[in-house]
C-alpha cells in the first residue's frame, strides 16, 4: 500500500476540491465549509512546521469540543505530528504525568485551563504553549507572554497545502490516547494511521454513511468515541458534524430538530438525562436514521424506556486500544436488546476460554481481537504491551457470551469478577438489576473476603435525591431477580462513587 494512500490529512484537501461549499462543521451554530476547514488546517500546518514541529513529535491538546480541535487533528495528520488528547477533567498532576510520559513538547489549550497550564509550564520544559481562545473575535488582553494566541498565530500563514520532507506511513503513530488507568497509572495506546483508517471504514458501514449525513459529536473529542467513532468517519465521508463546548439535554433535541440530524451517538448517562429532563414528544426527531450508545453499563430498562418514546437506541462496544469491536444494527435493536451486536467488518473477534478456545453458545469467555483496528502497543511499555497482545491477539479483559445467532452480550470486566462458593459472580449483572430500582441513582458491586464463601458481594448504592430506601427493600427487590449467591451480602449507602475522569468507577478504591 502506498505510503500516502490513507493519509488522514488528505481528506480535507480532497473534499475541499470536490465540494468546497459543503458544510463540514457547525461549531457553536456557525457553519464552516470544507474549503474553510481545509484552509484553516493548512494555515495551522504551516505554523506548526514553522515553529519546528517534526514528524513524530507529540502535541498535547487540552480543549473542549470545538472546531479548532478538528483543525488540529487534520493539521497533525497532514504533517506527521502525533495528537495527544488530554482529558480536561484531569488535575494538574494527572496532566503532568501524561505530558511527561508522552514527551509532548507542544501544548495547545484554551484560556479556561490557563492556571493548570501555568502550573505545568513551571514544572516541565514545554517548548511551545499556544493559548487557544474559543469563539470568533474573542481577544484576551490577559494572555501571559509565554503563550501564543491560536488565531493570531495562524493568521499570517498561507492557504496552500504544506510540503514536508517526509511522508506518513500506514504504521506511523497518529494518535497517542491515554486510558483512564483504573488499575494504576494511565497507559498511552499508540494508534496508527492504519488503525484510524480501518476504524473509519467500519463506522462507514455501521452508520451507513453518505455525504448527506449530519451527526452530533456527543462525546468529548479527547475520547476515542468522540474522535474516531463520531467525528473522523463523518468527515471522511464528506458529511457534516456539529460540535459545541457542551450540549445540555434539551439542546441535543433542539439541534436534531433544527439541523435534521441523522446520526446520534451518546453515552447512556446523557440518554438518561434526556429521558428524565425533556419532553421527547415535543421535538421532531424523524430525521434520525440511527441512534447508538456504548460503554460499560447500559441498563436494559433505559433502552426500553427510550424505545417507548420512539428513540430506538442500539449498542456498540469498543475500547481505546481497538475502538469499536461490535455493533448492533438499528433493525435488531429491540429484538436483541442488551446485546452489543456482532463483530465489525474489518476485524477478527473471538470470545474464548482460558485456553484460547472459542466458547460454546451461552458460555462466558474473554473478548479477544486481531487485525488492523488494534493499537500498535502501549507507549514506551513493551512489558505492558506483551501482557495484553499475544500472538497478534489483543486480550481485552472484558467477558461476554454469544447467542446462537452470533450476537454478543457483555457480562463484566475480567478483573471485577469474583468467586463466591465456587460460583463466578459478575458485578455488572447485579448492577444492571440495581439500576432498575426507581430510587437508585448509581451502584457498584465488588467482591470482599468472606470466611465461609471465600468472597461475597458488597454493593455501594447512591440513592436519588429526595428519596430514601432501606436495606430490606433492596434485598426484597433483588430476591426474585438474581440467584441467591449473586445477591450482595453487604449494602452500604454512599453520597457518590469514586470515579476516574472518564466516568469509570474506581473499584480498586471501593475494595
Amino acid at each position: 500500500m502506498d505510503n500516502n494512500m490513507i493519509n488522514v490529512g488528505d481528506w480535507t484537501r480532497r473534499w475541499a476540491k470536490i465540494q468546497p461549499e459543503k458544510t463540514a462543521i457547525i461549531s457553536e451554530d456557525v457553519p464552516y465549509s470544507y474549503r474553510d476547514l481545509n484552509r484553516r488546517v493548512n494555515k495551522l500546518s504551516h505554523f506548526l512546521l514553522n515553529i519546528g514541529l517534526k514528524k513524530g513529535d507529540r502535541v498535547a491538546v487540552l480543549l473542549h469540543n470545538c472546531k479548532q480541535y478538528i483543525e488540529i487533528f487534520f493539521a497533525l495528520s497532514k504533517i506527521g505530528g502525533v495528537l495527544v488528547p488530554l482529558n480536561w477533567r484531569l488535575t494538574a498532576p494527572e496532566l503532568e504525568f501524561i505530558i511527561k510520559d508522552s514527551g509532548s513538547n507542544v501544548v495547545i489549550f484554551e484560556n479556561e485551563f490557563m492556571d493548570n497550564a501555568d502550573l505545568l509550564r513551571k514544572k516541565m520544559p514545554i517548548d511551545i504553549n499556544i493559548s487557544c481562545v474559543i469563539g470568533e473575535g474573542v481577544k484576551n488582553p490577559n494572555n501571559p507572554s509565554w503563550t501564543m494566541d491560536y488565531e493570531t498565530s495562524i493568521m499570517p500563514y498561507p492557504l496552500d497545502e504544506p510540503e514536508t520532507p517526509w511522508s506518513s506511513g500506514d504504521g506511523d503513530p497518529h494518535i497517542l490516547m491515554y486510558t483512564s488507568g483504573t488499575t494504576g497509572l494511565p497507559k498511552g495506546a499508540v494508534l496508527s494511521y492504519l488503525k484510524t483508517f480501518f476504524n473509519v471504514l467500519n463506522a462507514d458501514i455501521y452508520f451507513d454513511l453518505t455525504k448527506k449525513d449530519i451527526a452530533i459529536i456527543g462525546r468529548p473529542l479527547f475520547h476515542s468515541g468522540g474522535l474516531i467513532v463520531e467525528m473522523a468517519p463523518v468527515l471522511y465521508k464528506g458529511a457534516t458534524v456539529i460540535v459545541k463546548k457542551r450540549f445540555r439535554p434539551h439542546e441535543i433535541l433542539e439541534t436534531i430538530q433544527k439541523h435534521r440530524v441523522t446520526i446520534l451517538e451518546l453515552p447512556a448517562t446523557v440518554y438518561n438525562f434526556i429521558l428524565k429532563e425533556c419532553e421527547i414528544d415535543r421535538y421532531d426527531l424523524t430525521s434520525l436514521k440511527c441512534c447508538f450508545t456504548g460503554g460499560e453499563r447500559v441498563p436494559i430498562s433505559l433502552l426500553k424506556a427510550l424505545a417507548e418514546k420512539g428513540l430506538i437506541v442500539s449498542q456498540i462496544y469498543g475500547l481505546t486500544e481497538a475502538s469499536t469491536l461490535f455493533w448492533l444494527p438499528t433493525e435488531k435493536a429491540q429484538e436483541k436488546v442488551g446485546s452489543v451486536g456482532q463483530p465489525v467488518f474489518y476485524s477478527e473477534v473471538k470470545v474464548v476460554d482460558e485456553h484460547g478456545k472459542s466458547v460454546k453458545i451461552g458460555e462466558i469467555g474473554e473478548i479477544i481481537v486481531k487485525g488492523p483496528i488494534v493499537m500498535s502497543g502501549y507507549w514506551n511499555s513493551q512489558d505492558l504491551t506483551e501482557e495484553v497482545i499475544k500472538d497478534g491477539w489483543l486480550y481485552t479483559g472484558d467477558l461476554a457470551k454469544v447467542d446462537k445467532e452470533g450476537f454478543v452480550y457483555i457480562v463484566d470486566r475480567k478483573k471485577d469478577m469474583f468467586i463466591s462458593g465456587g460460583e463466578n459472580v459478575y458485578p455488572a449483572e447485579i448492577e444492571k438489576v440495581l439500576f432498575d430500582h426507581p430510587k437508585i441513582l448509581d451502584a457498584a458491586v465488588v467482591g470482599v473476603e468472606d470466611k465461609r464463601w471465600g468472597e461475597v458481594g458488597k454493593a455501594y448504592i447512591v440513592v436519588k435525591e429526595g428519596q430514601s430506601i432501606k436495606t430490606e427493600e433492596i434485598y426484597e427487590f433483588l430476591k426474585d431477580k438474581l440467584a441467591k449467591y449473586k445477591i450482595p451480602k453487604y449494602i452500604e449507602f454512599t453520597e457518590k462513587l469514586p470515579k476516574t475522569a472518564s466516568g469509570k468507577i474506581k473499584k480498586r478504591l471501593l475494595k
